[in-house]
C-alpha cells in the first residue's frame, strides 16, 4: 500500500496544510480541498498539476 502526500507550504516552505491520499489516485482530486479558503498570489507545483482545471481555477484566483 502506498500513500500520497500533498503538502500547501508557505513562501518560507513552512507547512500551511496537507492532505493524504491513495497512492494510486490522481494527485489533482487533492488540489481543491488543499487550497480552498486560502488566499495566495503564486503556486510552484508539479507538472502533474497542469490540467485545465487547475488552470481554470488558478485564472479565476487571479494567480
Amino acid at each position: 500500500m502506498t500513500t500520497k502526500i500533498l503538502a500547501l507550504t508557505d513562501a518560507l516552505g513552512k507547512f500551511v496544510r496537507f492532505n493524504l491520499l491513495p497512492g494510486k489516485r490522481y494527485d489533482t482530486i487533492g488540489i481543491a480541498p488543499l487550497i480552498k479558503d486560502v488566499a495566495f498570489r503564486g503556486l510552484i507545483a508539479d507538472k502533474a498539476f497542469d490540467t485545465e482545471a487547475v488552470i481554470a481555477d488558478m485564472n479565476a484566483r487571479k494567480v
